[in-house]
């Protein structure tokens, strides 16, 4: 990646353990021992109709509900955005993977009878889907999975997208756990969300930050966390990683975050107050 991309962020959603939206993290992380783990509380997806909402899985509510945080605090700074024409960009590490363990095991059985609806939750793009449903938007959407580099892949997609149309565009990048026979082989401590509405850096109204991306410089190491505890979950749940931008963020200073890219590569964040 040649260049730097810059990008305002108008709006931010999160939720995770003990995280249950942006004042509340931001005061968490301003006074680190206010933070108190607890288990995430997956929100109902409102703004689905209520067939879709009985349908839709944790990964589903998780990310409909980040987006919808970040939506509101967009609207409360001055940036009112009409949904149905909102490029989006979702992405996770792993996808559903609650769902894909109970198709796994229907497949186990004699029958291997699959249901339609667990077939339809399958494919890595099923919340996009939900989303274009619950605000019958009919924009760009793009579904990224990049393993423990997803939340950066998914950032610099955000980022180019609006550099490209001088357009908002919502980054939402969210995980959840595996079954417990599944967690050994790739353990991950509870469900995690952020959703980031971006605008084009010389948009006017209010902003949390600019952020200037571009390709970290060899050598550079991932940022980690001032505070211990925050520190795990950025080590235990790959969309978490996104913790030092919110540290940043929230403590409104001048920053370098590098976050985790794939094999040797990186992406460098610097975040301007």
């Amino acid at each position: 990646m040649n260049g730097v991309l810059s990008v305002r962020v108008l709006g931010v959603g999160i939720l995770g353990p003990g995280l249950t939206g942006w004042v509340q993290a931001a005061a968490c992380i301003a006074e680190p021992q206010a933070w108190v783990s607890a288990t995430t509380t997956l929100p109902v997806p409102g703004r689905l109709p209520a067939a879709e909402r009985r349908r839709a899985g944790s990964l589903v509510k998780l990310s409909l509900g980040v987006a919808d945080q970040a939506l509101e605090m967009a609207a409360a700074g001055g940036h009112v955005v009409d949904v149905a024409g909102l490029a989006t960009v979702f992405t996770s590490s792993s996808g559903d993977t609650l769902n894909c363990h109970a198709m796994c095991e229907a497949l186990a059985t004699p029958e291997r009878a699959v249901s339609p609806t667990r077939f339809t939750n399958s494919v890595h793009n099923a919340t996009a889907g939900y989303w274009h449903i619950a605000t019958a938007s009919r924009a760009a959407s793009t579904s990224l999975c990049g393993f423990d580099a997803s939340l950066a892949a998914g950032l610099l997609e955000a980022a180019a997208q609006v550099t490209a149309t001088s357009q908002g565009v919502l980054l939402v990048a969210s995980d959840i756990p595996y079954a417990p026979s599944l967690q050994p082989q790739r353990p991950m401590p509870d469900a995690f969300g952020v959703a980031l509405l971006l605008g084009p850096s010389g948009a006017g109204g209010a902003s949390t930050a600019t952020l200037h991306i571009a390709s970290a410089t060899p050598g550079e190491t991932i940022t980690s966390c001032a505070a211990s505890d925050l520190e795990a979950l950025r080590r235990g749940i790959p969309a978490a990683g996104v913790l030092p931008l919110i540290e940043a963020m929230a403590l409104r200073r001048d920053a370098r975050v590098v976050l985790e890219g794939l094999g040797t590569h990186r992406l460098a964040v610097d975040v301007s107050a």
